[in-house]
């Protein structure tokens, strides 16, 4: 896919994804009704709301005409998995609404992740927007990163390691050794300490750790199914790389964001670091990758 290519499809995914955010922000602070569905092990997995499906119609709508354009395959968080993605050579990869759970509890920490995968898993196209804040990251392979239309690098802030989670992991068995695990890395880097932080569904923990760097975001492999879908990564995967950040899972292997055997990402968990040094050592770390 050419240069000229790869842009009208971001403008495409952008008018998409600030479609959908206004289906949205029409919603926000509404009563609505919550729907449950077949997911991972989390409550989070499983919520679903009318909401969801609308800004999916939305984004739909929006991404027909690339669709039959280019002949493009589609995964969608809503939609049953047609395997369109296994046949075509590039796929559309979409969560409507990802931190669905906490935009039906009227917190913050929910976007709209819109990305476009090669069949072979490289991350192509990364959109994501945040209605509630109206901040909107878009990414294309080669074409760098921007943030509501200016060109963004991130710079580090803290003296600190952020460490975003999410909100099933605080019951995690693990949880407490992981955080002081990910303190002693922080140490070796020349931080202070570790700052853990919930910040809201898999796609907003994901840009917070890399806006407020230097961060991570990290969910460890898991037996049953869940550890995150497909859709929840393919678009932040692409921010993260043309942001020169690290992205693989949590031993170091590229993420397979076209997998046969699931959408889930639990086989291999998923490490997002915002630096390259940073996501190294995190993956020498002598715990829980071995």
């Amino acid at each position: 896919m050419n240069p000229i290519e790869l842009n009208e499809l971001v403008d495409c995914a952008t008018t998409a994804a600030r479609a959908a955010g206004e289906v949205i922000c029409n919603y926000s602070g509404s009563a609505m009704e919550v729907f449950f569905k077949k997911g991972g092990d989390s409550l989070a997995s499983q919520v679903v709301t009318e909401v969801d499906r609308k800004a999916q119609d939305a984004i739909l709508q929006s991404l027909q005409s690339s669709i039959d354009k280019y002949a493009l395959g589609l995964l969608t968080e809503e939609s049953e998995d047609d395997c369109s993605r296994f046949e075509k050579e590039y796929f559309w990869c979409v969560d409507p609404l990802d931190g669905t759970l906490a935009f039906s509890e009227g917190e913050s920490g929910y976007a709209v992740s819109v990305g476009l995968v090669a069949r072979d898993g490289t991350p192509l196209i990364g959109v994501v927007y945040d209605p509630a804040l109206d901040v909107l990251w878009q990414a294309g392979k080669g074409l760098g990163v921007q943030r509501n239309g200016k060109n963004w690098e991130s710079q580090p802030r803290n003296g600190h390691l952020t460490f975003t989670y999410d909100r099933s992991f605080k019951i995690h068995t693990q949880f407490s050794s992981l955080c002081h695990a990910l303190n002693e890395v922080g140490v070796k880097c020349g931080l202070n300490d570790l700052q853990a932080i919930q910040f809201g569904g898999s796609v907003m923990n994901v840009l917070h750790a890399l806006e407020n760097r230097p961060g991570c975001h990290l969910k460890l492999p898991k037996p049953g199914e869940g550890g995150g879908s497909l859709w929840d990564y393919a678009a932040t995967a692409c921010i993260f790389e043309e942001a020169g950040a690290w992205t693989t899972d949590v031993y170091g292997q590229p993420l397979e964001l076209n997998r046969r055997e699931s959408t889930f990402m639990n086989h291999r968990g998923v490490l997002y670091a915002s630096g390259y040094n940073l996501g190294k050592k995190i993956t020498e770390a002598p715990f829980f990758f071995e």
